[in-house]
Order: C-alpha cells, then sequence, then structure tokens
C-alpha cells in the first residue's frame, strides 16, 4: 500500500472505513535531509498509515522563490515515497495544506518546527472532531534553505 494519489477525501474515506489510523504531514522537501527524515520517522510512529501532502512545484516557487524547487514534484513524490515511513504523497497547489487537511481528515497531524499549536493550519479543524496535532522539534541546522545556501557559499 503505497502510490501517489490525487484525490486526498476518497484516500481518506478508504483509510478510515478500512480501521487505519492516519497521520498526515506536509511540506516542500525540495531537497530531502536527515531533518526531514527524522520528521517523516517521527510521523509514521503515530499511527498506522503516513500521508505526505507535497507542495506543486508553482507551490513551492511562491513560497520559496523562483530558483526553487531544485527538484521537480515527480521527484520529489518519488523519493518520499522509497522511504519505509511514507504510505501516501498527495500533491497540493495552495500555499497551505488546509483544503487537504479538510479533505483527508486524518487523526493526527504533525508539523515539524517550533510552531505553537495555536499557529498550525488545519490544528483547529483536526482537534474539532477529536484528532490530535503533534510538533516535532527540527533538528538544528538541518533545512534545505540552509543546505542551499552552504552549497552556493562553496561554489
Amino acid at each position: 500500500m503505497k502510490g501517489l494519489v490525487r484525490d486526498a477525501r476518497l484516500l481518506g474515506e478508504a483509510l478510515r472505513d478500512a480501521g487505519y489510523e492516519v497521520v498526515f504531514t506536509n511540506g516542500c522537501f525540495d531537497i530531502l535531509h536527515r531533518g526531514h527524515v527524522e520528521l517523516l520517522r517521527f510521523a509514521r510512529g503515530l499511527g498506522d498509515v503516513l500521508v505526505v501532502g507535497l507542495n506543486t512545484d508553482e507551490s513551492v516557487r511562491r513560497l520559496k522563490g523562483p530558483e526553487r524547487p531544485i527538484n521537480r514534484l515527480e521527484d520529489r513524490a518519488a523519493l518520499l515515497l522509497s522511504l519505509r515511513w511514507v504510505d501516501f504523497v498527495v500533491p497540493f497547489s495552495e500555499d497551505t495544506p488546509e483544503n487537504l487537511i479538510r479533505a483527508l481528515k486524518p487523526h493526527v497531524l504533525v508539523k515539524g518546527g517550533d510552531y505553537r499549536l495555536e499557529d498550525i493550519v488545519g490544528a483547529e479543524f483536526v482537534l474539532s472532531y477529536g484528532g490530535r496535532v503533534e510538533i516535532f522539534k527540527y533538528l538544528p541546522g538541518y533545512s534545505t534553505t540552509s543546505l542551499i545556501d552552504r552549497l552556493k557559499r562553496q561554489s
């Protein structure tokens, strides 16, 4: 059970109907690094199935700038799906995953970083039906932006 899925609502319904506890996280995952892997491992440990919302190329450009993404959506999705912790990848084109979270209706929403619960997109919705929100503390020194900056300085 693995794959790239376009319809989050149908996926969420099928997984919930089958009795799986669905965990969701999201991001650009432009250049996969240890911080990403640790987040995904943490998230997968919180339920039965991990669904990753993946920003489309256009969405990444709006959020990160005209030189991003480094890797195309198809490549980023393939890398994520190659990890044993990731079950499904669902692309989304909006700047936030709010609509995707509402369609999927996960049991657990995971966000990486130093967020406060009230600042996490979709948290209020997930909590409203009895779901939970977990925050994974980033590993210091691991970010795609800092990796790209370091590579630019070395060239």
